[in-house]
């Protein structure tokens, strides 16, 4: 693998905001705008409000939707076209997501910025980016590009760039809710050229109850994360005034369809039996890439957040790794913010945009795959953001795990597995959660959110030597693990998955005074299958640096106050000896843990 830093590029252009997320509260995207003279505006562009009424999802649903057209673009003169929506709770109208029909007409493209199902002025229920639905409503929509349909007043586009009758070219770009509606649109309809989609998922069932030791196995109910966005999605007849009675469940919700709310309450019900389990499962990935992803052949240009704890970076190798497996042109970039953790200096600086590595990323990605430009260069296939250090370190592949250590029955990690000593420890938890990784929702509506901690008693670490050197990690850690829980194995196979063990895994960086940090606030949720076998952990992908005099320390809680817990009080013993330990895998790219 070779490694390389992409430094921020010169201050030569005009960046504009471009912002994509949850309720038009996800963080800001820059995006740059064409290099503008003394003597040289902005190209000037017309917006019109448009509405359309489409079949989706075997329903008649409103789109409200704004039109972004640049001065000159007519059918002697065509542009491509870009498309975009909001993310979850916010609309067309949102700064967010109306600068992006901006930006791109400023930049000579046609933009459609819509109001997505059941946000804003348009119609039907939120159906968590289903392709049959919002992925049809938005194929509709590339209709109307093409020519072919028009709005509800009689407005037709033949000023979009085409290639071939019926086939406009279009992009789409946006982020989070804004982000799997282009995977979903692409699943459905062939035509749409390029994608970029921000801080997305790739697999609702573990977004929204991950379990890292087995996607088969119900997860762990990240109950912050999944209601606060619910009470969003409930909440838009309040937020959003209407009529439309399309916009209304009769049947037991408000806002959503029905198998989403059936999700929603299974997961608050802390039982999980398999029959309802299972259905679970099935819809939510039937709402996902994942399930799709093999109908997708438009190049994607996949950016994450390194400190997304929504939709950590796992979601995004999952998608990045099945469209190459396939062949399709891929790239993705991990930046510092997504849902949460805020922007970084060096990388997205709003007060400083020029310098926008991501931002030229965007453009050269349209403009290689809309304007065809084949000297675009769309950049190296992944790319990640080095906090505190120089530029974005890039690479021809996501590093591999270089490094195993050993938990030696003492509580230290070592990295031979001659130096584990035998011996055991335990822990148990309590009726409430005695760990804090973070306040799912402080961050984005600014409030303050305590520092991480674990309780003594209700946690086990194993920490590392100072490093002699510094060291670098950039991918998901991975532990092996066996546990002893007589408590635990008396009840697991009780037919209810909330019998099983549930602990956390996780990193932190420890100074030489003893200050820990728990990386980017970050934990790996397990609902372990089975407490009688070892099992294997992924933790979330993470991008840091240990310093030199640093520590490494792996820690396995009972709780976390950001998620469901365990069902009883379940004690834990983890015994180590040098023929049989847990090991934890780590993907360095420079240095080593001694």
């Amino acid at each position: 693998m070779e490694v390389s830093v992409s430094r921020a590029v010169p201050r030569s252009r005009k960046v504009l905001a471009l912002v994509a997320g949850a309720a038009a509260l996800a963080a800001p995207l820059a995006l740059a705008a064409p290099a503008a003279g003394a003597e040289e505006a902005a190209a000037p562009y017309t917006v019109t409000p448009l509405r359309f009424t489409v079949e989706a999802g075997g329903r008649s649903c409103a789109v409200d939707a704004d039109l972004y057209r640049p001065a000159g673009t007519d059918a002697a003169h065509p542009a491509p076209a870009v498309l975009a929506t909001n993310g979850f709770g916010g609309s067309k109208s949102d700064g967010s997501t109306a600068a992006i029909g901006k930006a791109f007409a400023e930049r000579g493209y046609v933009g459609l910025v819509y109001s997505g199902l059941g946000f804003g002025k348009s119609g039907c229920l939120i159906s968590l980016d289903d392709p049959e639905a919002d992925g049809r409503a938005a194929a509709r929509l590339v209709d109307f590009l093409a020519g072919s349909l028009a709005a509800d007043d009689g407005t037709r586009a033949d000023f979009v760039t085409r290639d071939g009758t019926g086939d406009p070219r279009v992009g789409m770009i946006g982020g989070s809710y804004g982000g799997a509606v282009q995977l979903a649109a692409a699943s459905v309809d062939p035509r749409i050229d390029a994608l970029v989609p921000l801080i997305t998922w790739n697999d609702l069932a573990y977004s929204l109850a991950p379990n890292a030791a087995d996607r088969n196995t119900p997860g762990v109910f990240k109950w912050q994360w999944a209601n606060g966005f619910y009470l969003m999605g409930e909440g838009q007849p309040l937020l959003a005034p209407s009529l439309d009675p399309s916009r209304i469940n009769s049947l037991g919700c408000l806002h959503f369809v029905t198998d989403a709310c059936d999700t929603i309450r299974l997961l608050n019900s802390g039982r999980y039996p398999a029959a309802a389990t299972e259905k679970m499962l099935a819809y939510a990935r039937s709402v996902s890439p994942v399930s799709y992803l093999d109908r997708i052949t438009a190049p994607t240009l996949i950016v994450q957040g390194q400190s997304d704890s929504l939709f950590n970076l796992n979601e995004a190798r999952a998608t990045y790794d099945r469209l190459r497996e396939r062949g399709v042109d891929t790239r993705m970039i991990w930046q510092s913010w997504g849902h949460s953790g805020g922007q970084k200096p060096g990388e997205l600086d709003l007060g400083d945009p020029e310098g926008s590595y991501v931002g030229q990323r965007v453009l050269a990605w349209f403009d290689r795959h809309l304007r065809k430009n084949t000297a675009a260069d769309t950049g190296p296939a992944f790319a990640w953001y080095r906090e505190g250090q120089s530029g974005y370190g890039t690479a021809d592949r996501v590093p591999a795990l270089s490094q195993q250590l050993y938990l030696s029955g003492d509580g230290k990690l070592v990295d031979n597995r001659t130096k584990v000593a035998r011996g055991s420890r335990q822990y148990a938890n309590w009726l409430v959660p005695t760990s804090h990784s973070e306040s799912s929702l402080a961050g984005m509506i600014g409030l303050p959110d305590p520092r991480p901690y674990d309780t003594p008693g209700t946690y086990l670490g194993w920490t590392s030597a100072p490093l002699t050197e510094p060291v670098d990690l950039v991918g998901a850690p991975r532990a092996t693990l066996r546990v002893v829980s007589p408590a635990t194995e008396r009840v697991q196979d009780s037919g209810d998955a909330a019998d099983k063990l549930v602990l956390f895994a996780k990193l932190y960086d420890v100074a030489p005074d003893g200050t820990k940090t728990l990386v980017n606030r970050l934990v790996a949720p397990v609902r372990v299958p089975d407490v009688t076998r070892p099992f294997t952990v992924e933790l979330p992908g993470i991008v840091h640096r240990y310093e030199t005099g640093h520590r490494l320390e792996f820690v396995v809680a009972a709780s976390d106050t950001a998620y469901s817990g365990n069902r009883g009080i379940k004690p834990v013993t983890v015994v180590s000896d040098p023929e049989s330990t847990g090991t934890l895998s780590l993907p360095l790219v420079q240095g080593r843990v001694g």
